[in-house]
Formats: structure tokens, sequence, C-alpha cells
């Protein structure tokens, strides 16, 4: 063991004989513990909050979605021929998308009314994983009436169950004699699924394209455009633009994930940034407590480090045991902290007994996320705090001399 290491370590666990210097430490090093344990379980929730919506967004909507700037796609089989041979692409499936009213006893909801291809959309969209009663099948079902799919908070709204029936109005009906009629036409509820993300569950609801089309009044085998899954979804840029060159076509629009939802995910990372500075104040707090003591420590010992700087230690000797000793105290705040933050992460994560309400917040529990990067940096951040609170104690200790020291000894 070095020289300034056994002096530090010997002066460290002196503390406890100098009572007021011992609490000023031990806050310290609870300010320290504090700071990085709450660092852990925010930046674990916010981790969480933005892979949830990743997640829930990414198994509702596509990686990426083909359109047409001209309203519809008919030939969608040769495109999507062409679009599952681009390198990453991992599925594809038409859809066909509009905004309807949905009508029971019970009541009236608008509803975004999706048309889905149940025999390739699961190479796509999560909703079979959803669904809580059905099966994505039964779109297909044959009888006087079609199938739907309803998100559970509509369902709960309107009373709704398997088998129940309901009506679909649309915008796009005819004009005739006596005016403009929409087209209404009834639909057997054939499941419901749930998200856990209250917008989708509350006003999102699946049928068969032929059964959408027929309501929306689509003339001939025309498609809203096509949805898009791939290997890599952190890749979509690249392989956008390799669709748009496969495709080439300028009548059609590729658009990617991370493009529609750019705002949202720009939003979570500024707060989590945010959130980061403002809890490490609590790290610096507890660094200026390490000051703090230290600065009492040197008042305390500078007979001491008189007769060491008397026996041959040098300025840079002294230096470093007292940058050494607030590095200790440091490195157990910040132990201390990741014992606290890291168990109580895992068991959010685990048990989920933080509920949220599910009709204010997008998800109805408080999700926990630790990533390796983000504990490097709070312990990489806490550290490097409570070592620049070391600089000043230890060049004062380092400034005092030997001869005025022991003057009046």
């Amino acid at each position: 063991m070095r020289f300034e290491t056994f002096v530090a370590l010997r002066y460290l666990f002196a503390l406890r004989k100098q009572s007021f210097i011992s609490i000023v430490s031990l806050f310290a090093v609870c300010g320290v513990a504090i700071g990085v344990g709450a660092l852990i379980v925010v930046i674990g929730v916010m981790n969480g909050f933005s892979t949830d919506f990743q997640e829930k967004i990414l198994g509702v909507n596509a990686h990426i979605m083909v359109t047409s700037l001209r309203g519809g796609i008919k030939d969608y089989e040769k495109l999507a021929d062409e679009a599952s041979r681009v390198q990453g692409v991992v599925g594809v499936t038409p859809f066909v998308y509009s905004e309807v009213m949905l009508s029971t006893r019970s009541g009236v909801k608008g509803v975004v009314l999706r048309g889905i291809d149940p025999t390739t959309s699961d190479s796509v969209l999560s909703l079979s994983k959803d669904m809580v009663s059905g099966d994505v099948a039964n779109l297909e079902r044959q009888g006087d009436f079609p199938g739907i799919i309803v998100g559970s908070e509509l369902a709960k709204r309107l009373g709704l169950t398997q088998g129940s029936e309901v009506n679909l109005l649309s915008p796009s009906g005819r004009s005739g004699s006596a005016g403009f009629t929409p087209r209404v036409r009834r639909f057997i509820v054939a499941g419901i699924f749930r998200t856990g993300m209250f917008e989708y569950d509350s006003s999102l609801g699946y049928v068969s394209i032929p059964a959408a089309r027929k309501l929306l009044g689509f003339k001939g085998d025309v498609v809203s455009g096509l949805e898009i899954s791939v290997d890599d979804v952190y890749n979509v840029e690249q392989i956008s633009g390799d669709l748009r060159e496969a495709i080439g076509s300028f009548t059609v629009y590729v658009r990617h994930w991370q493009e529609m939802n750019a705002n949202l995910f720009a939003a979570l990372k500024l707060e989590k940034t945010a959130m980061f500075i403002i809890l490490a104040m609590i790290v610096l707090v507890g660094s200026f407590s390490i000051v703090t003591s230290l600065v009492m420590l040197v008042i305390q010992k500078t007979k001491d480090i008189a007769v060491l700087m008397s026996i041959g230690a040098n300025v840079a000797s002294i230096r470093r045991i007292f940058m050494l000793q607030g590095t200790f105290i440091g490195l157990a705040g910040t132990f201390i902290g990741f014992l606290i933050g890291v168990p109580v992460s895992l068991l959010l994560k685990k048990y989920q007994f933080i509920k949220l309400p599910s009709n204010v917040y997008p998800v109805d529990y408080l999700p926990v996320r630790l990533e390796a990067f983000d504990l490097v940096a709070i312990g990489a951040a806490a550290f490097l705090l409570c070592f620049l609170a070391t600089i000043y104690p230890a060049r004062r200790a380092a400034a005092l001399s030997p001869s005025e020291a022991l003057r009046y000894e």
C-alpha cells in the first residue's frame, strides 16, 4: 500500500474521534448516495417510458409506411413484392385507413378505422399478441355482417363484447335527390385488443380490407398504402432510402417511424437530459459536504501535516492524501447509491406496484429499464463531482508551511 493511501485511510477511519467532522462526512456520503440512487431510478423510469412508447407505437404502427400521393395505390401487390426484396425488410402488408363513426345503443364514438390483411399483418403488427378476446382471423368470418376488432377502452365505454353488433358510418357517402347520404354498415365485434396505451385502445378499430373498401366506397382493388417491418428499427433511414430506389416511383411517399414520431422522442430525450442535470444537483450538494469535511479536517490536522512535511513528505504527497480521502467518501456514497437505486428499480420493474391512471398517461404502470451506459454515466458523473470537490481542500493542505504550523507547538 502506498504511503498516501495508508495515511488517507487512517485519517478516514479516525474521523469517529472528531464527532462533528464525522457527522459532516456522513452527510456527504448520504447526499451522494441519495443523489446517485435517485438518478438511477429516475433515469431508469425515463428509459422505460421511452422504450415502452417505442414498442407500443411500433406494435400498432409499422416501421415504414409507403403511401400514395394520389390518394390510393392500385398495383399494391407488385409494389409489395418489390419492397419485400429490399435488404432488411422482413414483412409487408397492405392497409386501408380512414376515420369513421361507430354507433351502438350505448352511444357514438369517432374511430380510426384500419383495414388489414389478416394473413400478412402478423409480420408487421403486434395485433395478434395484444388480443384479449377473439382472434385476428375472425375478421374474415363468413356471415351476414363482417367482423371488427376494437380496443378494450372503446369496448368498455360502449359496453361491447365479442359478438356485439355495431354500426359504422363512413364520411364518404352518396349524393342523391334527398341530399347527402352517408354509408352505414353493420359489423360484428370479432375481438377486443389491449395495447396498454389509452389513445389506441379507445379510438382504434380493425376490419378486413374488403370490408373497409366497401364501407368507404373504394372502387377497384385499391389500398391506402403498405406497412413494412424491418429487422433493425434503428436502421430505418438507410432501408427507407433503399426502398425509394427500389420502388422508383414519384407517386408514392416513404416515411419511417422516426420521422412520424420525431417530436415525441425528441421531447422524451430532452426531458431525460433535464432530469439528469436536475438530480445531479443532489450529488453536487453532497460534494459540497465533502469540501466542508475536508477543510475542517485540514484545520484539525495542521500539526500532523507539518510533521509529515518535516520528515520528508512533499507537497504532491500531502495533496494526494486529502484527494484520496475525499475520493473514498465519494466512492462510498456512489456505491451505497447503487445499492439503493438498482434494487429499487428492479423491484419497480418486476412487481409494477406503482399504478398510473390509464386515462391520463399513455401507460397504466411505471415502466423501468436500466441500461449499462446510463449506469456508467451516473457513476462517472458522481465520481467526477466528488473528485473535483477534493481539489480545493487538498491544495490548501499542501500550501501549509511546516515552520508556521509548528512555531507555537
